[in-house]
């Protein structure tokens, strides 16, 4: 039944485009300014394709653009879901799923996130080595479609070595500046205590956010491979001196975005 549903999104959308993507972005909070480097561009709205979930999020578009950057031919989403909006972990996942049916072959997923690394600084773009899962769901529990990928995936290298590899040299030619770290996903959407910032520190997170997790899990089960970027938008609880909000997290994400846009464009015109 999922697969069939997959299908038909799929056959609706190469219906309504032309372009056949090999790469899929995630763009995250305050960081969709990308889009408008792209040309021949396409739009689906998530509202128009047959069983697509829809964004609720401010700061989060909700479209499927189409087009290209350089000879590098896109699927980009305007705009995640998150676990913590009621979607299922499936539905969280739903368009990699699509991606992967539409013949996408690599992922790159961006995101605003928090700080816990002392060294960090609000602005600094971190290249995503490895990820810890605070939640204890993840979206491949359930029933397995063999057509998808195997009943137990492997996820020793879940951020592709050879992509970050290529991040890094692309990064250096800008004389861009860039963290390496881990990533926590943590289930939210409260912002974490000062306390749990403390335990995820002790097992070696360097920034945690609310999103990117589930989608690494579900690409590298589909065997796309991903490159993660995260913005470091605040420092978490207990490190920040301020209180969060949602609009501060999107104000500096806008103001990272450029950087972002101008790496990530390079690094697709050599990908």
């Amino acid at each position: 039944m999922f697969y069939e549903q997959v299908e038909e999104s799929v056959q609706y959308i190469r219906k309504h485009v032309k372009t056949e993507p090999l790469i899929g972005i995630i763009l995250g909070s305050g960081l969709g300014s990308l889009v408008e480097m792209m040309e021949d561009k396409e739009v689906l709205s998530y509202q128009d394709i047959p069983h697509f979930p829809q964004s609720r999020v401010a700061g989060h578009a909700g479209n499927l653009v189409f087009g290209r950057i350089g000879n590098q031919r896109l699927i980009v989403m305007q705009g995640r879901f998150h676990y913590y909006e009621g979607f299922s972990m499936k539905e969280v996942t739903y368009p990699i799923y699509v991606m992967k049916l539409l013949g996408v072959r690599d992922l790159i997923v961006t995101n605003a996130c928090g700080g816990i690394n002392p060294d960090f600084t609000p602005g600094d773009l971190m290249i995503i080595d490895d990820f810890i899962n605070s939640l204890d769901v993840n979206p491949l529990i359930g029933d397995n479609d063999e057509r998808f990928g195997p009943r137990f995936p492997d996820m020793s290298e879940p951020y592709s070595i050879q992509l970050r590899e290529k991040a890094e040299q692309v990064a250096d030619q800008l004389a861009i500046p860039y963290r390496h770290g881990v990533y926590t996903l943590f289930q939210g959407p409260y912002y974490e205590t000062a306390a749990e910032i403390r335990m995820y520190a002790r097992a070696g997170s360097d920034a945690i956010g609310m999103s990117t997790v589930p989608e690494t899990i579900a690409a590298n089960y589909l065997g796309i491979r991903v490159l993660g970027i995260a913005c470091i938008t605040n420092m978490a609880t207990g490190i920040a001196k301020e209180k969060h909000s949602h609009e501060e997290v999107v104000k500096m994400a806008n103001k990272s975005s450029a950087r972002l846009c101008t790496w990530m464009e390079a690094l697709l015109k050599e990908w």
